[in-house]
């Protein structure tokens, strides 16, 4: 079986790669093409692979290409991990937002609307030309925003396109992991769209768990989420938030943490990941060495502004391992490649699992997988506070597709201002006029 990954060159993807090497069943993955526009990155990642594979018999054979068609003919999966504009251009998105005093995060507020606007340009002619030259492979998204990159990919794959994310998983496993769960057997009620999600409950044996956590507040301040939200917020909630929900619930503490900050999120990594790739062009560098020594100052640090402003500490050493995205994607594959059924948490075409939203509404809830793809169980309605997000956001969403579409400015406009995070009209414009001002991606916009 062939995997092709677009974006091969990217930091993350030995991630995905172990796993590969881990799967020795039959009809695994015996081939990995990847694919990126930056041969040294490239040719870096290709290293850490090398030394990943070493002493590994069976290891998926790996070649690399800059041609994307090449790339794609043939695939059976397409695993789908690229950053327009790179790191520089993630940094110039928090750069611009803050500077209008709101949040620059990638996926979240202004900055992830920069993002989308210039990245699904991009992920619709990847779409086209899959649909051309390899009409029978999935593509497994998780290029971010991963729930809206997903939809706009949909409008010409359809369901063959799935998105994936390691938040849930992620949130899923700690939850699990305190309550005395398998996280690999537990049943999560997780609904939402992408990074906007509530875990709602988690069934052990049957039997919801998740109400004997939010009454007790020792066992809530184990977990990273109880830590950042606080748990009288959690438990006045009912649920355990993606935690990414703490830009909405705590924005203006996290602004101000992220205007403080000496280095934004977005500048750090681009500066932590350039020194990683000028020292793979070193023939003597240890590749997988320095590789695992990045990663783990990667981890260590994510979200560290918020919880900074959370007053919530340093993270868990149990929370430094991988969020697990790698593993969903290997599932997702083995499901569909061998009809093996597994439930997982996707991002997929609504149809009528959320009554507010239409059928094509992207959003990410637990799914049945088989050989005909993903499909979403049924869930019970949003609470109102929380059904009020998700159609503000994905009327947002609905917003940047259409901007990326036509090329409107005004458009693109509209998206910034209904965003609940950002508070002006006028600053929308500004934000418009920054982002065009630094991104030759969004040239487009007229």
């Amino acid at each position: 079986m062939r995997l092709t990954v677009l974006g091969g060159g990217g930091f993350r993807l030995p991630l995905v790669y172990g796993a590969l090497l881990g799967d020795h069943a039959e009809g695994r993955v015996t081939d990995v093409v990847l694919h990126d526009v930056d041969s040294a990155r490239l040719t870096a990642i290709a290293r850490v692979l090398a030394d990943q594979a070493a002493g590994v018999a069976d290891a998926p054979r790996v070649t690399v290409t800059t041609d994307l068609d090449e790339a794609i003919r043939g695939a059976d999966f397409v695993f789908s991990a690229i950053r327009v504009g790179g790191l520089e251009g993630r940094a110039a998105d928090e750069r611009v937002a803050l500077a209008e005093g709101v949040l620059g995060q990638e996926t979240v507020g202004a900055g992830g609307i920069a993002y989308g606007l210039r990245t699904v340009p991009v992920a619709v002619d990847i779409a086209r030309r899959v649909a051309r030259l390899a009409p029978d492979a999935w593509v497994i998204n998780f290029t971010n925003p991963a729930g809206l990159v997903t939809e706009a990919m949909a409008r010409h794959l359809g369901d063959r396109v799935i998105g994936i994310c390691d938040s849930p998983v992620g949130l899923g496993r700690r939850v699990a992991r305190v309550l005395g769960g398998d996280p690999g057997t537990v049943f999560i009620d997780y609904v939402g769209l992408n990074h906007l999600g509530w875990l709602r409950g988690l069934r052990i044996d049957g039997r919801d768990q998740l109400p004997r956590l939010l009454a007790d507040p020792a066992l809530l301040g184990s977990i990273e989420e109880g830590r950042l939200f606080g748990a009288e917020w959690l438990r006045s909630l009912g649920s355990i938030p993606n935690e990414y929900l703490h830009y909405y619930y705590f924005n203006r503490e996290t602004v101000r943490a992220y205007r403080e900050a000496e280095r934004t999120r977005g500048a750090f990594l681009r500066d932590q990941q350039a020194g990683f790739y000028a020292e793979m062009e070193k023939p003597g560098a240890p590749a997988l060495a320095t590789w695992d020594r990045t990663r783990a100052e990667r981890e260590a640090t994510y979200m560290a502004h918020n919880r900074e402003a959370a007053g919530a500490g340093e993270r868990a050493v149990e929370d430094l391992e991988s969020g697990g995205y790698e593993k969903v994607a290997l599932a997702l594959m083995r499901a569909i490649a061998h009809d093996s059924r597994a439930t997982l948490i996707l991002n997929v075409r609504n149809g009528t699992t959320l009554s507010v939203l239409d059928a094509d509404a992207v959003i990410e809830v637990p799914c049945l997988v088989d050989a005909n793809g993903a499909h979403p169980v049924a869930v019970a309605p949003l609470p109102y506070h929380a059904t009020a997000l998700v159609c503000a956001v994905k009327g947002v969403e609905r917003e940047v597709l259409a901007a990326a579409e036509s090329g409107s400015r005004t458009t693109a406009v509209k998206a910034f201002a209904l965003h609940p995070l950002v508070d002006s009209v006028t600053v929308a414009r500004r934000l418009v006029d920054g982002y065009v001002g630094v991104h030759p991606g969004l040239a487009y916009l007229r």
